[in-house]
């Protein structure tokens, strides 16, 4: 279930909530007890080169410069 961050206009503390996409708008109450909440923007870094083509390329015999 995905975690979303939230900040409180009141105090100001940030914290996180766990519920599911289909209640991501709704509002939460900061841990103090105040109600005047706003959620964060999250970032996500995902690193790797699961997408990126393995090899040098080749291309067969048109691709690789031996047709005359």
């Amino acid at each position: 279930m995905p975690r979303y961050d939230f900040r409180c206009r009141a105090c100001g503390s940030t914290f996180e909530v766990t519920r599911p996409m289909a209640a991501s708008g709704d509002p939460a109450a900061c841990p103090e007890g105040h109600d005047d909440t706003v959620r964060l923007l999250s970032t996500v870094a995902v690193t790797g080169n699961a997408g990126a083509p393995a090899g040098g390329g080749g291309g067969g015999c048109c691709g690789g410069g031996c047709c005359s």
